[in-house]
């Protein structure tokens, strides 16, 4: 018969054991939540037995399919899902997709091109926005003071922008030029856009070039008066912002970015057919009244096309920003993730 020491013993044991087998079973979870040696992909659990796998993210104010998709529920089911990192400045997005910090950005294809023109493993993988007369990409605003109505004009002046070297940068600098401006003679000033409309009522800069939804409040400011919008200056070939996908990301996980693009071509359809809908949403995540958030449009399915790729790559190699011939259409984008388009097996 055993005593009680004896029980206590082996109860104690028996715990140890129970727990050991916990920690490790813990641990094997651990190593298998990592998409790949020094990968920050992390599994957010399974579906139907897959690993779903966590894409990293900018948590940016904003009109976003990757929110919009979120929102609408268009991960679920599905292996990949967003983990949001916090607020990533303009100028950076396509950067930390080149280093893999994030895992996906939606920047404009100059910001793309330059990048692999200088080395980074990185590739436009869906179409984004489509500029239409009445819903164009950016819009451009003065003071309401009758001092800026031509191009002209604006020799001698400051013009506000998101950043260098994306389509605020290329598609005025070309246009002013068409219009006889000597652009030498403009100061060019990084200001985020939601803070172009304050600094250029203040004086702080003499022209803001807004990105949507931002430039639907300025154009409700009856201090500030619109002259154009990216429309009237190439009729919207400049206006697609592509989303693009770190490569060593796509590589370990081809299954993970086919589910990002069909999540966000599903989102982008939503838009085109409930507009207003869509801008209620991203009202209520910026916490601004609906009829200041502009209308967003999307390419159909975001099936990438190559015309406004060569544009911007044109554009570039004219303004010694890139070799000439150093980077080809085929080198920025591949469709071969979205289910939608031609000849992609289903």
């Amino acid at each position: 018969m055993m005593n009680n020491g004896m029980r206590r013993k082996r109860k104690w044991t028996k715990l140890a054991f129970v727990l050991a087998f916990a920690v490790a079973l813990s641990a094997c979870g651990n190593a298998g939540n990592k998409a790949g040696e020094g990968e920050d992909a992390e599994s957010a659990g399974t579906n139907g037995g897959a690993e779903v796998v966590e894409f990293k993210y900018p948590d940016n104010p904003g009109f976003d399919l990757v929110y919009l998709a979120d929102e609408l529920g268009y991960f679920e089911g599905t292996r990949t899902k967003p983990k949001y990192i916090g607020k990533v400045a303009a100028p950076q997005i396509i950067p930390l997709v080149g280093t893999g910090d994030i895992d996906f950005g939606a920047r404009m294809v100059p910001l793309v091109i330059s990048a692999i023109a200088s080395g980074a493993d990185i590739k436009v993988v869906s179409a984004g926005g489509k500029t239409l007369q009445e819903a164009p990409h950016m819009k451009y605003f003065v003071r309401n003071d009758g001092s800026i109505k031509t191009p002209k004009d604006l020799e001698g002046k400051t013009i506000g922008f998101n950043s260098f070297g994306a389509c605020a940068e290329f598609v005025s600098k070309k246009w002013f030029k068409e219009q006889g401006v000597d652009i030498s003679k403009i100061e060019f000033l990084v200001v985020p856009d939601d803070k172009q409309e304050q600094t250029l009522e203040q004086g702080g800069i003499d022209l803001a070039i807004i990105h949507a939804p931002f430039s639907g409040k300025a154009e409700h400011n009856d201090k500030l008066v619109k002259l154009w919008s990216d429309y009237d200056l190439d009729g919207g070939l400049g206006g697609m912002a592509p989303y693009s996908v770190n490569g060593k990301f796509a590589k370990e996980h081809p299954e993970a970015v086919k589910d990002f693009v069909s999540a966000i071509a599903k989102a982008a359809n939503w838009v085109n057919a409930n507009p207003e809908e869509a801008k209620q949403i991203i009202a209520k995540r910026l916490g601004v009244d609906v009829k200041y958030v502009d209308r967003f449009a999307y390419v159909d399915d975001l099936v990438v096309t190559e015309e406004p790729i060569q544009y911007y790559i044109d554009i570039l190699e004219e303004y010694e920003k890139i070799p000439k011939g150093k980077v080809k259409v085929k080198d920025v984008y591949t469709n071969e993730f979205n289910a939608f388009a031609p000849g992609t097996p289903a």
